[in-house]
């Protein structure tokens, strides 16, 4: 039998900005542990584009139209796409392992890809 689940009321909700927003917490961890070098460089812009991740679908949540909320969704993709290179660049400056972050940023893409596709009713082709 499948679970019946309620419409979302708050972006909080969302299990695509629940795991958003626990990506954003490993990035503010994973940064404080960088170089002093790096405040203002690659760690200010690593936690800048995945807290646009989280925020671009909590402002997308509220929109009324199917293309309004697919354009903040959009915009948050292309905000995990610069997390993901951010990511490919701390890992080969040697910042530290990062391997659960890129984890977690795989599932956030996933789930953000079938949000996304279920706003505009496409389904999916097998």
């Amino acid at each position: 039998m499948k679970e019946e689940r309620l419409p979302a009321k708050s972006f909080r909700d969302l299990i695509v900005w629940r795991k958003a927003h626990e990506f954003v917490l490993g990035v503010y961890k994973y940064t404080e542990a960088m170089p002093k070098k790096e405040t203002y460089g690659l760690c200010i812009q690593m936690r800048r584009a995945a807290v646009s991740i989280a925020a671009n679908i909590a402002e997308g949540f509220r929109k009324r139209g199917r293309a309004d909320k697919v354009r903040f969704m959009n915009i948050a993709e292309g905000s995990l796409e610069e997390s993901r290179y951010y990511l490919i660049l701390g890992n080969d400056l040697g910042y530290g392992e990062n391997s659960r972050l890129t984890s977690l940023l795989e599932e956030v893409s996933r789930i953000l890809d079938s949000y996304s596709k279920a706003i505009l009713g496409v389904s999916k082709q097998y």
